[in-house]
């Protein structure tokens, strides 16, 4: 039978228009009809806001949107998402238009958490990546939490923020950063900043308890040093209502081994309701960060020791050497505004090296007060008070005070603690440290030692001390 091809041409024409009218119309992407459903309306038309977020943040966003969430009136459902892959990061506008390609098709998953480590070594479960389908009455809301790395800069989080108009998404980043700052993890927590790629990260600290009656200085001086931290503290609400500013700088200067770094900590202990940064060694190229970090958590404090190694001055470094992080900290001292309450609380070795800017301009160093080495009167007070705990029974104290001239606190100390070990080593009995016992440490420490010893406990007599001396060496 010969096959007609006008009427198998007709026939096959109507077979595919039939196949054509029963094809069902592709269904859309999971997370383009679950928008559609949100907003009732195309998602693809919406405004997006988005903002970067530095790695350390992540807990306190995550406690921002759970605050956010809780509030009366609203609702919210998270979703995971997997299917976005790109060598950069993959927002809400690739979730609502992807069809396959170089972004694939963005798909419901698991929601993903990261743990991150808090104070005292708590963990908070933070969401790493997620979509938030908010209700607020009769707004609507969509928040998209995402990692975001780039070549050659640190990791970052994503918060991108869709809603029916750009000024919704705006209000809702603006009240995210605000609590952000009243929620903050780090804030009255005792932290450090380093440097690490891919990220920066924040370490927290615990300082030592340091007494009141451990810092032996002077009469007077301990007042002073208050009046300009302690004082200004108690004082700020009354001293910004007239106008006077609050950000402040203290240098303390003084050999080492007198206290500086104990009078520190004291300060810092003294004034809880602060938040404390410490400049470490790895966090000497983060000072803007750090400044920016005490701003946003102030009332704060700024701990930056042995401040002439950042800040000798130029015209000792050579011909053409740079200066990079004094200028950086300089400039970060003069931009703070008088009303913002950051202290900065500095040491120094080493004045005569400081760079005359710093040292000597009001604004960025209001008070340089000398730690010295302790005079008699404060030297029979150390042996009183890091003779605590032992029995002592030395009947010419006076010699020993006359023998430490020119000790700092922390060359007694030791002379005590060794002189305990020396008593120790000779009875079995009670701990009783005598003259005969002093007299063995202090030769140890002086004549045996050697100068390196002398220089690291900052002890700086004008006594001699032979190998003959009757005081040193007992035998």
């Amino acid at each position: 039978m010969a096959i007609n091809p006008e009427e198998f041409g007709a026939s096959f024409q109507d077979f595919m228009d039939q196949m054509r009218a029963q094809k069902k119309p592709a269904e859309a992407p999971f997370f383009v009809r679950k928008l559609q459903e949100h907003f009732g309306m195309e998602p693809a038309s919406l405004p997006v806001v988005s903002e970067l977020l530095p790695r350390h943040n992540q807990a306190n966003l995550h406690l921002a949107m759970e605050a956010y969430v809780a509030g009366e009136g609203r609702s919210a459902e998270l979703l995971g998402v997997v299917g976005l892959h790109g060598f950069t990061g993959k927002g809400l506008s690739d979730l609502v238009t992807a069809r396959g390609g170089f972004a694939g098709e963005a798909k419901e998953g698991p929601v993903e958490y990261t743990n991150v480590t808090l104070d005292e070594d708590r963990v908070l479960a933070c969401v790493e990546s997620g979509v938030f389908l908010i209700r607020d009455d009769a707004e609507r809301l969509v928040v998209f939490i995402r990692d975001e790395a780039k070549i050659g800069s640190w990791k970052h989080l994503a918060v991108e923020v869709m809603a029916r108009d750009r000024a919704t998404a705006e209000r809702f980043l603006s009240w995210l950063r605000e609590a952000m700052r009243a929620r903050s993890v780090y804030r009255g927590h005792v932290i450090s900043l380093s440097a690490g790629y891919p990220e920066l990260t924040v370490k927290f600290h615990r300082l030592p308890a340091i007494d009141r009656q451990a810092i032996i200085l002077p009469e007077g001086l301990l007042e002073r040093i208050e009046r300009q931290t302690i004082g200004f503290g108690r004082q700020g609400h009354r001293l910004r209502q007239a106008r006077r500013h609050l950000k402040r700088g203290l240098l303390l200067h003084g050999p080492p081994g007198t206290g500086k770094t104990l009078t520190i900590m004291y300060l810092a202990n003294s004034m809880p309701d602060r938040t404390v940064l410490i400049v470490t060694v790895k966090g000497l190229g983060l000072i803007s960060h750090t400044c920016a970090m005490a701003r946003t958590l102030q009332p704060s404090i700024v701990i930056l020791e042995d401040v002439d190694l950042i800040a000798e001055e130029r015209t000792k470094r050579g011909k053409g050497s740079a200066t990079p992080l004094l200028f950086e900290l300089l400039n970060e001292m003069d931009g703070l505004s008088d009303d913002v309450d950051v202290l900065f609380l500095l040491t120094t070795n080493r004045p005569d090296l400081l760079e005359p800017a710093l040292a000597a301009r009001p604004g960025r160093v209001d008070q340089a007060i000398e730690i010295p080495v302790p005079d008699e009167t404060c030297r029979r007070r150390l042996f009183e008070f890091y003779g605590r705990g032992l029995t002592l029974e030395v009947a010419d104290l006076d010699r020993f005070l006359k023998r430490t001239e020119g000790a700092s606190p922390a060359f007694i100390r030791e002379l005590l603690r060794r002189a305990a070990l020396v008593a120790a080593d000779s009875s079995d009995g009670e701990l009783c440290v005598a003259d005969r016992h002093l007299d063995v440490a202090l030769h140890e420490l002086v004549v045996q030692g050697g100068e390196l010893t002398k220089s690291l406990l900052g002890f700086r007599s004008r006594i001699g001390f032979g190998s003959s001396d009757r005081s040193s060496n007992p035998e």
